[in-house]
């Protein structure tokens, strides 16, 4: 709790009026990589308690769609429509797929975790699981020129997951945000669509 109340970045969210500390992991994210533009449709996985929803509202400009999900509730976000539902439930991915109305998207978000316990043996499956079910998603409602980025954990199965994500994408490359705390093994997967040049 400490850590919490002294980390540099939860000051600052609290003062840019965002709700986690983690909006500045997908700002930095986007800054070298430039994802984010105006028109474009945004799948947020995972979206409570709302700050990358915040981002791309944002980034947005009032020119494109979010649709976010979420098992918990989240606070209402301006331009953004929000499902509280498991996404790995097919009720809800139904519920997700009515309101895209066979609408591409451009950019699926996943900052997806299972609760921690802190065993590894428990923790690694489950968040490998919930990116495995994002990334199917992704490859099924992607439009061509579309990006997936999904948060993940280095563990035992980190490499077997890039290795089933290499085909799918031009260039899959591995992010550590400065605002993801050193001792965490969290790190963010980024699949950039097959057919379109980006900046290293």
């Amino acid at each position: 709790m400490q850590e919490h109340v002294n980390d540099a970045f939860v000051k600052q969210a609290q003062k840019d009026g965002f709700r986690s500390r983690a909006a500045y992991k997908l700002m930095e994210i986007n800054e070298k990589y430039h994802l984010i533009k105006p028109g474009i449709n945004v799948v947020d996985l995972g979206s409570t308690p709302g700050s990358w929803s915040q981002v791309v509202s944002k980034l947005l400009q009032r020119k494109g769609h979010i649709i976010a999900m979420d098992l918990l509730p989240m606070d209402p976000i301006a331009g953004v429509d929000f499902i509280q539902g498991d996404f790995k439930e097919a009720q809800s991915l139904r519920e997700l797929e009515t309101k895209l109305n066979n609408s591409p998207i451009d950019l699926v978000i996943s900052d997806m975790a299972p609760n921690i316990t802190g065993i590894k043996t428990v923790d690694q499956p489950g968040v490998m699981y919930l990116t495995e079910v994002a990334l199917d998603f992704s490859l099924e409602w992607l439009k061509p020129g579309g990006h997936f980025l999904v948060k993940t954990f280095i563990g035992a199965d980190f490499d077997a997951l890039v290795k089933k994500m290499r085909p799918e994408f031009e260039k899959v490359v591995t992010i550590k945000p400065k605002a993801s705390r050193d001792r965490s093994s969290e790190v963010y997967l980024l699949g950039f669509a097959k057919g379109v040049k980006r900046n290293n």
